[in-house]
């Protein structure tokens, strides 16, 4: 098994490295998704398999925690970082599928923004992961900006729900809309999460 093959450092990180960049991954086939809405089923099909890669990375990071005495990070930060990660990719996976579930027939211009402010958010947190291991403030500029995107998101999905209200007469397509925005808006809490598990972790070592 690779766990006996790599010192506790090394394999602990390469595996929130790879966790980080398959949120990347699965983030830019969103925003793919949202700016070139044509072989839908096909793209979140995609979505789903990143979505699993994470999951068995989630569950290798666990196992690692599990048999090693001697960790380099707080088994806390360790579980709540892997989980924080995770949570990215749940709710980008979440978001495909209501487009699936719904019958979406076209992105509108703030799903597109959102599927946006959520790609480059789960990039400053991948280069957030990426740096775990520098100074306080090389990292505290990561979580700068996946806050700045955070409340980016939160102003376009609220003023989405806000034109809801009073622009759409259908009240299915009011509560079908709502729920993707606020999906959306999901995912970029959670790389804020990612961002302040990162900010704790490197505090502790400093």
């Amino acid at each position: 098994m690779i766990f006996g093959l790599l010192p506790k450092e090394e394999a602990f990180f390469d595996l929130f490295k790879q966790a980080a960049h398959n949120v990347i991954e699965g983030s830019r086939l969103l925003k793919e998704l949202m700016e070139d809405y044509a072989n839908v089923q096909q793209k979140i099909e995609r979505i789903k398999e990143v979505e699993h890669i994470g999951d068995g990375i989630t569950h290798d990071i666990a196992l690692r925690l599990n048999q090693t005495f001697l960790t380099p990070l707080d088994r806390e930060d360790i579980h709540d970082l892997a989980s924080a990660l995770d949570d990215i990719l749940d709710a980008v996976e979440a978001v495909a599928d209501r487009f699936a579930i719904y019958k979406i027939a076209q992105p509108t211009e703030s799903a597109i923004r959102l599927g946006d402010i959520l790609y480059r958010a789960s990039v400053a947190v991948g280069r957030g992961v990426d740096h775990i291991a520098m100074s306080h403030e090389e990292v505290k500029e990561y979580g700068v900006q996946v806050n700045s995107l955070e409340n980016e998101a939160d102003r376009v999905s609220r003023d989405a729900i806000s034109e809801l209200f009073e622009k759409e007469a259908n009240p299915i397509a009011v509560i079908k809309w709502k729920e993707i925005y606020e999906t959306f808006e999901e995912g970029t809490d959670r790389c804020e999460d990612v961002a302040n598990v990162i900010e704790r972790i490197v505090l502790k070592q400093t």
